[in-house]
């Protein structure tokens, strides 16, 4: 069942499945300072948000995961503060909350693309680095969102214009799905394949001889059916290859003087896709909703093709006006959909309604959905003797070390924000600590025992 969910993105994002997805895109906002409206009488009449960011569009919830498992991105983006202000540093930790839940969600062999700009496109990937790890850094992507220039101005311009944006590629592992080739139309394929007859047209393949500029390869030197190599370069393939090539009718004897290299369409998996997006369509004139930040179909498609298979999970959680979840529908993949924004929703259902095929098997939920692949589990003595073991008889807090019934169980996320009773979101804590906390986040009890200063050497503010 594909899904559209409306409400805060991290709290749904909390209630997914981990590894439960194969393909995460996000589109989020770029704390591009701007508010963006869209016009009144097009189809996303309605629908506003300011891009404009300050410390209470945080999560205080879901700080304690960075504080603890990612000090270095804490630091980073304290740095971040000190640069760039606090705006920047409050867009930086909104995105890096979610990014480490949409990490926990993706599968292994999944694949993960932001799409932002350079407003903040350095330092979300120093963030993917640390949460994705390095070496599953994939590709930057340019994406060319316009073809025209900028607007001309009656001051003399100081810069160049802009109008491309940037999609980082992760991986969360090496076993991932990728298939990096366009099918080309049929004209295209008539000059690609320029010779013979449909379905055995054909092209001249590269070259049979090395350039005599590579200098001597002598292993290359033979004679092959009555030919010799032209210089001391060598043949381009090994005796082995070349009779292989032969075999499969890729080489062709024209005459005792002549061969020729050939290269099939019936071979040919598509042209290989550059790093630098600028062949795609823009949006036609039914898709174009006037949605502020709009993407067309044909990038989601690209993206889709190249990185997902049929009756693949594809979620986007800021999904606005339903982009990539038409293109999932069209190309036979399943799709999970989040925003904040009731009038997106709204535009959500007039797009997929538009298309009687495109509504089936959709449902708006309104509420976050419940894990289903962790269990719950009855508060007993066996549950607080096992965490009293795994917190090796300390409070999880300021660390005292006292008997098991001095301790009180505690939810680390709070019941009434959204925390399970499962196992992963209990904890033991000493009275003292517990009352400090109440029914708010651990992160405002650890800052209050400034358990923070003492772990990472800094100060970390919440206001």
């Amino acid at each position: 069942m594909n899904k559209l969910f409306t409400g805060d993105n991290l709290y749904i994002l909390h209630g997914l499945n981990s590894e439960s997805v194969d393909l995460i895109y996000l589109d989020p906002p770029f704390n591009s300072k701007r508010k963006f409206d869209a016009p009144i009488g097009s189809k996303a009449a309605g629908a506003s948000f300011e891009d404009m960011w300050n410390w209470s569009d945080v999560d205080s919830l879901y700080l304690e995961e960075i504080i603890n498992n990612y000090p270095f991105l804490v630091q980073f983006i304290q740095t971040i503060g000190r640069i760039n202000g606090d705006s920047m540093k409050s867009y930086i930790t909104y995105m890096t909350q979610r990014i480490i839940e949409m990490k926990r969600i993706l599968k292994n062999t999944g694949s993960f693309y932001l799409h932002c700009d350079s407003t903040a496109s350095h330092y979300l990937k120093i963030v993917c680095d640390r949460i994705f790890k390095k070496n599953n850094f994939r590709n930057e992507i340019i994406w060319k969102r316009l073809n025209v220039s900028g607007k001309e101005s009656q001051y003399k311009k100081k810069k160049y214009s802009s109008n491309t944006d940037i999609i980082l590629f992760y991986t969360k592992s090496d076993d991932y799905f990728i298939n990096p080739y366009r099918k080309l139309n049929e004209d295209e394929m008539k000059i690609k394949f320029p010779y013979g007859k449909f379905p055995n047209r054909y092209k001249l393949g590269t070259r049979l001889f090395r350039s005599t500029t590579a200098g001597p390869r002598p292993n290359l030197c033979y004679q092959w059916r009555g030919f010799k190599n032209r210089s001391e370069a060598g043949w381009a393939l090994s005796k082995e290859r070349l009779e292989e090539e032969y075999q499969k009718g890729n080489i062709v004897i024209k005459n005792e003087k002549s061969l020729e290299r050939r290269s099939y369409e019936k071979d040919y998996k598509g042209e290989p896709i550059s790093n630098i997006w600028d062949d795609l369509n823009e949006w036609t004139k039914n898709e174009r909703t006037k949605f502020p930040t709009q993407k067309p179909l044909s990038l989601m498609k690209r993206i889709l093709l190249t990185s997902s298979k049929e009756n693949d999970v594809v979620l986007d959680p800021f999904c606005g006006c339903a982009t990539t979840c038409i293109a999932a529908q069209q190309l036979n993949r399943k799709w999970i959909g989040i925003d904040i924004s009731e009038a997106s929703s709204k535009i959500m259902i007039d797009r997929l309604s538009d298309d009687s095929a495109l509504f089936k098997d959709f449902i708006n939920i309104k509420s976050p959905p419940k894990r289903s692949d962790i269990k719950e589990v009855p508060v007993s003595n066996i549950l607080r003797q096992e965490i009293y073991t795994n917190q090796k008889g300390q409070c999880n807090a300021c660390d005292l070390q006292t008997d098991l019934r001095h301790f009180e169980l505690d939810h680390i996320i709070p019941r009434s924000k959204g925390g399970g009773d499962y196992f992963e979101n209990y904890q033991l804590l000493c009275s003292s600590c517990n009352r400090i906390k109440g029914d708010r986040p651990m992160a405002y009890l650890l800052l209050k025992i400034q358990k923070i200063n003492k772990l990472h050497k800094y100060e970390l503010s919440f206001s």
